[in-house]
């Protein structure tokens, strides 16, 4: 049973976690061990996390756990508050079955001790079967609800979505919208036919949905709010979570998805080109802040429950005062990226962005399948793995699920976020910084690309030097390889003109030859 304590050391927020214990779900994901990271060190009078984790590759719960606090993450919290290890629980479970997999003892213990729930867990796969989608984002969400109306102290629970929840209108507010079908629908739906039928019924069923993460993610809403009634609960919508800027490491990133992929991909000269509006806005957020605004919103959920009709939502994203473009994106991570390339890559650092898809399709042939073909058939003749091809289809079929998301802009509000903030302490304000106002996309920037470096290319800044002479390289070759590239294609723009002019003056002459036969009749 949670103990209420008042330290008046301690910042409001600070004051709320203490002595608490908190259930968390999506625990070992990416935006999941920076939540645990940053409670352990910032609130370290909590009394216990529970992470629900299942067994995967061959490791049991207490291995991946294991793992995970091993992670250098993890570091600082073990230099500033070394005594937190017993703290970090492993829970036994799957958040796509009943009772989210919990044993019977588990689930007691859940309901006895536990105050605070954070519901972070969600297949992010955009092309993820909608079966499993389901399963994970709607069921699980609905079973974290039904057993939190047993908890005997429970504070608030925060449901995880996405700002891209509602993606299929482009004006997105801080409210609820009406799903495509309700949570009980789908799940029976999808629970009574074979596999081969959903796959036939997608398409149908996403309509104006991009795909089986946004669809799931809107309808796993609609779930809090018919079975989130007069519970403390809110949802939470960050938009593109992306590397740490400052906490607890600068520019920490353990996966390559979405646009850290794309930088990943461009730095190691793998990706050419993307299919990208320039000029839209490119809704991303350092992973430090949003954990900081998702543990500030448990904060205001617990002190304001059941005052509103509804569940309070919280939009979070960058647009604060001033729009950041996947142009100026891909400028400052150019910029930072020649300063500080990787030995990794295979050529030179260089992304062509491409709005219109006709012409990316077209990039797509003369930067990726054209060269990745070449070096494919020199592989074969070497008497090794032809492998280039292979992986720029896995890229491009990436691509193909998250253009939506890069050629498209919508108008967010987000009134209880900026509220939020601004009813926080000076200390709290300080603890747990949020704001995107007058953000340093710059500063921030130069540290993404050093945590690619460092944390994905497994690089320090010692082999810089060696980076750079690789790049004067491969920049050499390729403007002998564009040089020759401009020449062949003057050239075949020659011929190709003097056929059209040869068949222009033939016709010409066929023309006139009529006309004169015509008159000598």
């Amino acid at each position: 049973m949670a103990i209420e304590t008042k330290n008046v050391k301690l910042s409001p927020i600070q004051n709320f976690y203490s002595n608490q214990s908190i259930f968390i779900t999506g625990g070992t994901g990416f935006l999941g061990k920076v939540l645990i990271e940053k409670l352990l060190r910032t609130c370290s009078d909590i009394s216990c996390i529970y992470v629900l984790i299942r067994p995967k590759k061959g490791e049991e719960i207490e291995q991946r756990i294991e793992k995970i606090l091993d992670d250098a993450v993890f570091e600082r919290v073990k230099r500033e508050v070394p005594k937190y290890r017993h703290k970090v629980v492993p829970m036994l479970g799957d958040c796509s079955k009943p009772d989210l997999g919990l044993s019977e003892a588990d689930k007691n213990i859940l309901i006895s001790d536990v105050s605070i729930i954070f519901h972070v867990a969600a297949t992010v796969r955009f092309d993820e079967k909608l079966r499993d989608a389901v399963a994970i984002n709607i069921g699980g969400t609905k079973e974290i609800l039904q057993i939190s109306r047993k908890i005997k102290n429970l504070k608030c629970i925060i449901h995880v979505s996405t700002a891209y929840s509602n993606c299929n209108r482009k004006d997105v507010d801080e409210k609820f919208y009406k799903p495509p079908i309700t949570g009980d629908d789908i799940i029976k739906l999808v629970s009574s036919l074979e596999d081969d039928k959903i796959d036939a019924i997608t398409p149908t069923l996403l309509d104006n949905f991009p795909n089986t993460y946004a669809y799931t993610k809107c309808i796993a809403e609609q779930v809090v709010l018919q079975y989130g009634k007069d519970l403390p609960v809110g949802i939470y919508r960050p938009a593109i979570v992306i590397s740490t800027y400052k906490e607890p490491l600068e520019g920490w990133i353990d996966n390559i998805y979405g646009p850290t992929g794309a930088l990943a991909g461009g730095g190691a000269g793998l990706i050419r080109t993307m299919n990208v509006d320039k000029n839209c806005i490119a809704e991303l957020i350092p992973a430090d802040l949003t954990v900081n605004a998702l543990i500030a919103t448990a904060w205001n959920v617990a002190n304001n429950k059941n005052e509103a009709a509804e569940p309070p939502i919280f939009n979070y994203y960058s647009t604060w005062n001033r729009a950041f473009t996947w142009s100026e994106y891909m400028n400052l991570a150019m910029k930072y990226g020649r300063r500080t390339p990787t030995t990794r890559s295979i050529w030179n650092y260089s992304v062509t962005l491409a709005k219109n898809p006709y012409y990316y399709r077209l990039l797509l042939l003369l930067l990726h399948f054209i060269p990745a073909l070449i070096v494919d058939i020199g592989l074969l003749a070497s008497g090794n793995k032809p492998r280039l091809l292979k992986a720029y289809r896995k890229l491009n079929k990436f691509a193909a699920v998250t253009a939506f998301f890069s050629t498209s802009t919508w108008n967010f509000s987000n009134n209880n976020i900026i509220a939020l903030w601004n009813s926080l302490s000076s200390k709290d304000k300080e603890l747990f910084f949020f704001s995107m106002n007058d953000f340093d996309w710059d500063d921030y920037m130069k540290k993404c690309i050093g945590g690619i470096r460092l944390y994905i290319f497994k690089e320090d800044a010692s082999t810089i030097p060696e980076a750079k002479k690789r790049m004067a390289r491969f920049d050499f070759y390729h403007q002998i390889v564009k040089c020759v590239v401009t020449i062949i294609g003057f050239l075949l723009l020659y011929k190709l003109s003097m056929f059209i002019l040869s068949f222009g003056i033939i016709g010409g002459v066929s023309t006139i030859s009529e006309n004169v036969i015509e008159k000598s009749v």
